[in-house]
């Protein structure tokens, strides 16, 4: 019985990644600076073990006897992501996978004191070493893929996806969204709104918080919230980790990350319970796992029927104002204006700062774009998207994301393919059950289980497009996100 034992195999190195999530989420939450160092070998170590595991020399011998195997469709699927898993591991020599390691541990360490001071010139060094070993990485990836160095890195976060499906997509966002900013924008200057009067104690920040993961249906038996410079959702679908960060003149902040990373979570305790110590119990890919954050975060959160179940929740941890009201809190959370930072970007200009991303990550592991020459291109970008000015501003500009300090390329077009996703999803839904507003007022749990039969519990049962064509009855189309935006900014 092959495929049994490649079945135990994998287990056993979901354990030793199970210790890895926890390991990682400790060191960015928890941990004392001064153990950086000897967290960052010991990761490198267990980076290193589950390659080796991954490496195994018998597993040939076993993915060829398994084929042969009489196997029911869930287990051909399972058999077919662990051959993905070994493919990919034995692409690169496990000195290579501990360096990297060790020195994305290393830059990501540094980042969190860097970035506060501004300190481009003290980050480069570092941020050079894990380019030079990523494109190493890439290199190695696309001669044996056959793909571009870039795609190849892609494909480890949305199997399938290439250059030159995202290069005419994103062109076709481009068209259409930037006049769409502006028109938003005009169409939003007359419109009055109160901003909330802080201060807001953190203590309540993340009372209210706790309170909108139960209102979003979170298994708090099964997961936790805590505090990081980034927000995250790590960990493992048994026992999911979530964090934000928190800013007592900004109840938004905490609050919105708070509902993304809860829709991450959401996803995660939802995958199927039968498999989750094999690669076919994972999130199908990181666009997928997109769309559940951006779904809670975007089309559900910033929904006026939300922000009407919100309202009484503020008062109760901050006290009565009239920035709380409904009608107030939706034109304050749907409000476009260009910004610097990503993480508080809103619906609208979001995809311009993922493009952005894009067009430099491409560049950077293509050999195209020079880790010195980075902040002078963000600039540029940022000019042509948004119309800002970063210069000098590293803080808020290529030095704000926690990404590409561990070597993370290929990962940011995964937020916008994820908002395409929802927009799918949410029309989907709604031809299914009804308008969202009637379901967010009486049964918000409906939505939570059609989104478990329709995504949640397929894992990587299914490829993405497979499963979009399932849930949505169509193929990726970027035309209902654009509906989305005007019908919710421009009515």
């Amino acid at each position: 019985m092959s495929y049994s034992t490649l079945a135990n195999h994998f287990e056993q190195l979901h354990h030793l990644q199970h210790l890895g999530a926890i390991c990682g989420w400790d060191q960015a939450t928890m941990m004392p600076p001064g153990g950086n160092e000897a967290r960052a070998n010991a990761l490198g170590t267990l980076a290193e073990l589950c390659h080796r595991q991954l490496q195994d020399e018998r597993l040939a011998d076993w993915f060829a006897a398994a084929e042969e195997e009489s196997l029911n469709p869930g287990q051909q699927a399972s058999l077919a992501e662990m051959r993905r898993a070994w493919r990919d591991a034995t692409l690169l020599p496990a000195d290579l996978v501990r360096a990297r390691s060790l020195a994305g541990s290393r830059c990501e360490h540094a980042w969190r004191s860097l970035r506060p001071a501004n300190d481009w010139a003290g980050f480069l060094p570092l941020f050079e070493e894990v380019v030079a070993l990523s494109r190493e990485a890439a290199a190695a990836r696309a001669d044996a893929l056959g793909l571009s160095r870039y795609d190849s890195l892609l494909e480890l976060y949305e199997p399938g996806m290439r250059g030159a499906t995202l290069d005419p997509l994103f062109a076709q966002l481009r068209g259409w969204l930037l006049p769409l900013i502006d028109e938003v924008r005009e169409k939003q200057r007359g419109e009055p709104v109160l901003p909330p009067a802080g201060p807001f104690p953190i203590a309540g920040q993340k009372a209210l918080g706790l309170d909108v993961m139960n209102l979003l249906g979170f298994d708090f038996n099964h997961g936790r919230l805590d505090v990081s410079v980034h927000p995250f959702c790590g960990g493992v679908s048994e026992d999911v980790r979530l964090t934000t960060r928190y800013d007592e003149q900004d109840v938004a902040q905490a609050l919105m990350g708070i509902i993304h990373e809860t829709g991450h979570a959401r996803y995660e305790q939802g995958l199927p319970a039968a498999w989750r110590a094999l690669p076919v119990g994972q999130a199908r890919s990181m666009g997928v796992h997109e769309s559940q954050s951006l779904f809670f975060e975007m089309q559900l959160a910033r929904h006026p029927a939300f922000l009407a179940r919100l309202s009484p929740l503020l008062e109760r941890h901050f006290g009565s104002q009239p920035a709380f009201a409904p009608d107030n809190l939706a034109r304050l959370y749907t409000r476009v204006e260009p910004g610097r930072i990503r993480v508080d970007a809103d619906e609208v200009t979001y995809p311009a700062h993922v493009m952005l991303r894009y067009d430099i990550e491409r560049d950077l592991m293509e050999g195209r774009l020079e880790p010195r020459h980075l902040p002078e291109r963000w600039d540029q970008l940022m000019q042509d998207y948004l119309g800002l000015d970063t210069r000098g501003d590293y803080r808020n500009g290529c030095l704000q994301d926690i990404h590409w300090t561990d070597g993370s390329f290929g990962y940011f077009p995964s937020y916008t393919l994820g908002a395409l996703y929802a927009a799918q999803l949410e029309e989907a839904l709604g031809r299914q059950l009804g308008p969202l507003d009637d379901l967010i007022g009486q049964d918000p749990g409906a939505i939570f289980d059609w989104l478990d039969q329709h995504i949640w519990r397929h894992g990587s049962l299914l490829d993405t497009a497979e499963l979009l064509r399932r849930a949505s009855g169509q193929a990726l189309d970027p035309e209902p996100f654009r509906r989305h935006l005007r019908q919710r900014y421009l009515g």
